[in-house]
C-alpha cells in the first residue's frame, strides 16, 4: 500500500467560504501564538515547550474571552497546525531547515482535517461543521474502494481553493523497459539525453516576466491598506500561479514520460542550492526548476519499480571524452562542443555529458563500482537510489 494524494479545486458556497477563511484564520492564529510561546520560553528561561504543551495552551485560549472564537470551528485542524509545529521543530533541531516562521495572510493557509473532521459519502466530501458538500471540480477520479484518510484545504495566495486527499491504494509496477537513459540538466535545454534527444527548457518565468513587471510596477504604486492595492496584490498572485502551474505541469509530463519508457535513470546530483548562490545564474536556474525534476523521478521511480541513480556531482560528465575516457582540464561553459586531445572525437557538450552519466550509472546499478580513476583530483564518489532510496557512497 501506498499513500497518494489527489489535489483537485473547489468552488465553496458563500457559507463554506466564510467557515473555511474562520477556520484558517484561527488555525493561523494558534500557529502563531504557539511560536511565539516556544521562542518566549527559550530566550527568557532556556526552556523546551512542546507539543504536550503547547496543546494545553491551546486548552486555555479557548476559555479566554477574547478568544472564544476558538470555538467556532473544528478543534482538529488547530491541533494539527500545532503538529505541524512541532514537525517544522523537529526538523530544525535536525538541521533539515530553518527556524519556523509566523504566518502571514496574505499567503493564503491550510487547514487539516483528519477523519474525525469530515465524511465521505457516496463521492462527496462534507467538511465539519458544514452540512453541505464541497462542489469538487474531479479532474481524474479516485481509485474504487479507495476512501481518504486526511483532508488538507488550501486557500492560495491568488484567491484559489484547492483539496488534497491522502488515500491509501496499490500502485501497479510498470513492465520492465529495457531501455536506460542518462540525463544531463542544463539550462537552454532543461535536459539532454544520452539518446541524443534535448528537450527544450520553457522558460515559464521570461514569459511572463513582462507582464509581472507591470503588474508589481502597478502594486508598488497603491497605498497600504486599500482595496486597490488588494485588487493588485491579487492580480500579481494570479500570474506567479499561472507561472508555477505551466512549470509543474511540464515537469510532471516530462518526468512521467521518462519513468514510463526507462527502467534506469541516470542523473546528477547537484547541490542547487549552492549553485544558486551565482547571482548571473540564479534566476535561470530556479526557474529550471532542476531540484523539482529530480524530486519528481526519485517518487515516480519508487512507485513504477524503476532505479533511479544519482551521479556524484563532482563527477567529470562534461569533461570526459564518452569515446577514450580522457579528462581534458578545463572546459568553460561557453564552449558547447569540444574535441578531444587524445583521440580526436567531437562531442557535443551535452550529449557527451548524458552518455557518461549513463555509463556511471549503469557501473553503478550493476556493481556499485566506484569508476573514478582518480579520486584524489575530481574528489567524489558515486550514489545509487534504488526505487528512490538513498543509500551511503560505496567506498
Amino acid at each position: 500500500m501506498t499513500q497518494k494524494s489527489f489535489k483537485y479545486r473547489f468552488f465553496p458556497t458563500p457559507e463554506q467560504e466564510t467557515l473555511l477563511r474562520r477556520t484558517l484564520g484561527c488555525t493561523r492564529l494558534i500557529y502563531n501564538r504557539a511560536l511565539a510561546a516556544r521562542t518566549q520560553a527559550w530566550y527568557e528561561r532556556q526552556e523546551r515547550v512542546g507539543y504536550a504543551q503547547t496543546s494545553s495552551l491551546l486548552t486555555d485560549w479557548k476559555k479566554q474571552d477574547e478568544l472564544d472564537f476558538l470555538n467556532d470551528v473544528s478543534c482538529v485542524p488547530l491541533q494539527q497546525g500545532l503538529r505541524h509545529l512541532q514537525t517544522a521543530f523537529t526538523n530544525f533541531f535536525a538541521g533539515r531547515a530553518k527556524y519556523p516562521n509566523f504566518k502571514k495572510k496574505r499567503n493564503g493557509g491550510s487547514a487539516e482535517f483528519t477523519k474525525s473532521a469530515f465524511k465521505w459519502r457516496d463521492g462527496q466530501l462534507f467538511l465539519a461543521k458544514s452540512s453541505e458538500p464541497l462542489d469538487i471540480r474531479w479532474s481524474r477520479a479516485i481509485p474504487d474502494n479507495a476512501e481518504p484518510s486526511t483532508v488538507n484545504v488550501k486557500l492560495s495566495p491568488s484567491g484559489r481553493w484547492s483539496v488534497s486527499l491522502l488515500v491509501d491504494i496499490v500502485i501497479v509496477p510498470l513492465p520492465e523497459s529495457p531501455n536506460s537513459v542518462g540525463i544531463d540538466l542544463g539550462i537552454t535545454s532543461l535536459i539532454a539525453l544520452s539518446t541524443g534527444e534535448k528537450v527544450a527548457n520553457p522558460k515559464g518565468f521570461k514569459a511572463k516576466r513582462a507582464k509581472l513587471r507591470i503588474a508589481q510596477k502597478s502594486l508598488s504604486r497603491k497605498q497600504k491598506g486599500s482595496n486597490n492595492r488588494h485588487k493588485s496584490r491579487l492580480k500579481v498572485a494570479k500570474i506567479h500561479t499561472q507561472i508555477s502551474d505551466a512549470r509543474n505541469d511540464f515537469l510532471h509530463k516530462l518526468t512521467t514520460r521518462l519513468v514510463r519508457e526507462n527502467q534506469t535513470i541516470a542523473v546528477e546530483d547537484l547541490a542547487v542550492k549552492n549553485i544558486m548562490k551565482n547571482r548571473k545564474l540564479a534566476l535561470a536556474i530556479s526557474d529550471a526548476s532542476w531540484g523539482e525534476l529530480v524530486r519528481q523521478l526519485e517518487y515516480k521511480c519508487d512507485w513504477y519499480g524503476r532505479t533511479l541513480v544519482l551521479i556524484d556531482r563532482w563527477f567529470p560528465s562534461s569533461k570526459r571524452c564518452g569515446n577514450c575516457g580522457h579528462i581534458v582540464e578545463k572546459l568553460p561553459l561557453n564552449v558547447r562542443e569540444w574535441n578531444c586531445p587524445k583521440c580526436g572525437a567531437h562531442h557535443d557538450r551535452d550529449i557527451n555529458a548524458s552518455k557518461n552519466i549513463l555509463a556511471a550509472g549503469l557501473a553503478v546499478s550493476v556493481c556499485g563500482a566506484n569508476i573514478r580513476p582518480d579520486r584524489d583530483s575530481s574528489k567524489g564518489q558515486l550514489r545509487k537510489t534504488s526505487n528512490g532510496k538513498k543509500q551511503k557512497p560505496k567506498s
